[in-house]
């Protein structure tokens, strides 16, 4: 049986993907490592810190040992980490936010990333532009930060952190094709948003694990 462990730099997700992989992936073994202090580093110094990339890497090479095919990374402020760690593991490491690059980058050139912390902005237009290069396309990004929606999510306020997010959807709505959600955490506003922008709106939990399941079929473990 393949075993696929989900490297998190949070807690929110957890239970969220144990559902989807229940769903889409049911026959592979499922195994989650968490540390939410390492969002927490992130966000205290708007950026990956050398120890937090340290924790990282530490984390995939644990879940190799663990006997681990795959490693699922599940946080995008730290998607270049996992870029690196996927140049030097042992074994494959997937970004759960690579799917939604690629359809996103196929589907139009003027793409919103919107996101709910600044740290996630810059590792997601950088995978955009990654997969735009690969796809030979040519897009134009354009930022969207719902500040304060993080914060407002993680106190429990539901309500405020979809606002922010819709509110600043809306201000650029004008100006794209297609809207990218940065973190996994924001898919709850997919269906939400293209009703009102009526434009498309891209997230990565579902679309990360189905884009899992096509890689485990054609990549030999």
């Amino acid at each position: 049986m393949t075993k696929v462990v989900c490297v998190h730099t949070a807690m929110a997700l957890v239970e969220p993907m144990t559902k989807i992989f229940k769903e889409i992936l049911p026959e592979v073994r499922l195994n989650h490592i968490a540390d939410d202090s390492l969002i927490q580093e992130v966000i205290a110094n708007n950026c990956v810190t050398p120890a937090v990339r340290r924790r990282l890497l530490a984390y995939y090479m644990t879940a190799a040992d663990s006997g681990a095919d795959v490693v699922f990374n599940c946080c995008s402020s730290v998607g270049d980490i996992a870029d690196l760690a996927a140049e030097i593991a042992t074994i494959p490491v997937f970004r759960i936010d690579y799917p939604m690059a690629m359809e996103a980058v196929n589907k139009a050139s003027r793409i919103a990333v919107i996101s709910t912390l600044p740290t996630t902005l810059e590792p997601t237009r950088r995978l955009l532009e990654r997969c735009a290069r690969e796809a030979g396309k040519d897009v134009t990004l354009v930022d969207g930060l719902a500040d304060g929606a993080f914060a407002a999510g993680q106190s429990g306020d539901g309500e405020t952190h979809d606002r922010l997010i819709a509110e600043a959807a809306m201000k650029i709505a004008d100006e794209v094709d297609l809207f990218v959600l940065a973190q996994g955490s924001m898919a709850r506003m997919e269906k939400k948003l293209a009703e009102m922008t009526g434009k498309p709106v891209l997230s990565s939990p579902v679309s990360g694990v189905e884009g899992l399941k096509r890689f485990l079929k054609s990549y030999k473990l």
